[in-house]
């Protein structure tokens, strides 16, 4: 496993398909802050209630100057599918060979239910719009993460528009 990011680094640059077909960059959102969160697999349980509550919070998210992507191992017709299915409408990029999982120090050992495999750790990255790392959590919950995440960007203390 890659070592984790640190406050201040500069994020790795990448280029990936988001669940369009189109090509996504990191440098493409120089200037713009963005929330770059990891999810192990589209459709599943615990990644729906994230990207869901990610969905939600978007209009918030977004009148704070982020934007939001989410990453998962998935190939793009999986993502296309997910994205239409969940009404999102934030880019999901397939990362189907870890190659940025990896980068980012998400991809790692596993345990579940007694099994040890490599796969994705659930994490967000913010990077500032200098693309330096300005938050990384690794191993967050599905539930309630978002939550956390706008308490931790201090976006519940805005007034409501």
């Amino acid at each position: 496993m890659a070592d984790r990011l640190m406050t201040g680094a500069e994020a790795p640059g990448f280029t990936l398909k988001d669940s369009t077909g189109k090509d996504v960059s990191l440098a493409s959102r120089r200037g713009r802050s963005t929330i770059i969160y990891f999810y192990p697999a589209a459709a599943t349980p615990g990644c729906t209630k994230q990207a869901c509550d990610f969905r939600d919070s978007l209009a918030s998210f977004q009148s704070a100057g982020y934007e939001v992507l989410g990453i998962s191992p998935d190939p793009v017709d999986k993502l296309a599918s997910f994205a239409e299915a969940e009404s999102l409408s934030f880019p999901l990029l397939s990362d189907n060979d870890h190659a940025v999982a990896e980068a980012y120090g998400v991809w790692g050992e596993k345990k579940n239910y007694g099994r040890t495999y490599q796969g994705l750790i659930r994490s967000t990255i913010v990077v500032d719009p200098e693309g330096k790392v300005a938050v990384a959590q690794y191993n967050v919950r599905a539930t309630g993460h978002v939550a956390k995440l706008r308490r931790d960007l201090k976006l519940d203390r805005q007034p409501a528009a």
